[in-house]
């Protein structure tokens, strides 16, 4: 097949939606398909909008020669009129990957009803969807996307990227050791992911109860990544919390095998591949309420749901599994079982692939 993929940026963006898109191009490449990226620049969201009008990009996606256009979600601004000029010029399906709306962030309710807007203009010009989880899927019915007319799949990230290997005795005297609870935290720092409220719950509870680990990129969200500094200065954390900002793959591995628990307290995620990480290392995940979460925490057997901002109940969770070391050794043992019942990457770029292969089949 040749497929187009458009996306905003590069593949090699570190981000969970930028990881699902680079595996699935690696595996289409590994199959003999060709595939050819159009990368848009990062631009803030009202230029975006401009790219709506642009002659150049409206010759550059119409290509004949093309049996799909894959659209990344998040280009949505971008895409939501000029795929109404495009398709007067082309023959080929486009079918959007969706990790996860816009408009479910949390933000002023009036910026979500513009964002919902221009995100339900744009979804009523695909032909089809690949969506990265049910919520995600829900999310855009409940926008008011008849789904019924439209072929869709759901194509849930794997969580092996890191190839990691241990053994549950491994984890058991890991579980064991004496000391903190040693807590990281893994992905970009931005007010999202909820770092904030991880903090302010470790204000809550005494020191010797745990420490934290965060790796991430700090230049993201340069303004947020100082506030989060400014709280250690201001709280006396800096002696509990390591900032690492951004770590290779095997070194992020070697970090997840060292901890506890894995705790990302994100406001919403549509899906949350950093769970998945820790639980191939057999950590226990703490994740929010608000987004696909639920899809992969399974609330006091692998780990614990809280809702966003409720820094007094992450606290609790905190302390329960420091003072309790058994709840851990079983939460850590469920966490790994969980990973592993997981689709693996190439499964899920394969589920991918026969969508699509199918769908050209049947064209």
């Amino acid at each position: 097949m040749r497929i187009g993929l458009v996306i905003y940026g590069s593949l090699e963006l570190v981000s969970g939606g930028f990881l699902y898109d680079r595996k699935l191009v690696n595996y289409l490449q590994r199959q003999g398909d060709e595939v050819q990226v159009v990368a848009l620049p990062w631009r803030n969201y009202l230029r975006h909008l401009g790219d709506n009008f642009s002659t150049r990009l409206l010759r550059r996606l119409e290509d004949d020669c093309l049996d799909v256009l894959l659209q990344d979600e998040l280009n949505h601004p971008s895409l939501f009129y000029l795929n109404r000029r495009l398709r007067r010029r082309i023959k080929y399906p486009l079918i959007a990957i969706v990790h996860h709306m816009r408009s479910s962030e949390l933000r002023p309710a009036w910026q979500n009803r513009f964002y919902a807007w221009v995100e339900k203009q744009y979804l009523t010009t695909l032909d089809g969807f690949i969506f990265n989880s049910h919520t995600t899927r829900q999310a855009m019915y409940q926008m008011g996307i008849n789904l019924s007319l439209r072929p869709y799949i759901v194509a849930q990230p794997g969580g092996d990227q890191f190839r990691v290997s241990i053994t549950e005795a491994e984890i058991a005297r890991r579980c064991a050791l004496p000391g903190p609870l040693r807590l990281i935290f893994l992905g970009n720092v931005i007010p999202r992911k909820g770092l904030h409220t991880l903090l302010e719950a470790m204000k809550r509870l005494p020191p010797e109860a745990c420490t934290l680990t965060v790796i991430g990129s700090l230049d993201v969200d340069r303004a947020y990544s100082r506030a989060i500094q400014r709280t250690l200065r201001q709280e006396s954390l800096e002696g509990r919390v390591q900032l690492c900002g951004y770590l290779e793959a095997a070194a992020v591995a070697q970090e997840l095998k060292n901890h506890h628990v894995l705790v990302a307290p994100s406001s919403y995620e549509g899906f949350g591949i950093v769970y998945l990480e820790g639980m191939a290392c057999g950590l226990p995940a703490i994740g929010s309420t608000a987004g696909a979460a639920g899809e992969i925490i399974t609330p006091e057997v692998d780990g614990f749901l809280i809702s966003p901002g409720d820094a007094p109940t992450l606290a609790e969770c905190i302390q329960r599994l420091a003072q309790d070391r058994e709840a851990l050794l079983a939460m850590s043992l469920a966490a790994r079982r969980r990973f592993l019942a997981q689709p693996t990457w190439d499964q899920t770029a394969e589920h991918i692939r026969a969508f699509l292969s199918n769908w050209r089949q049947s064209s």
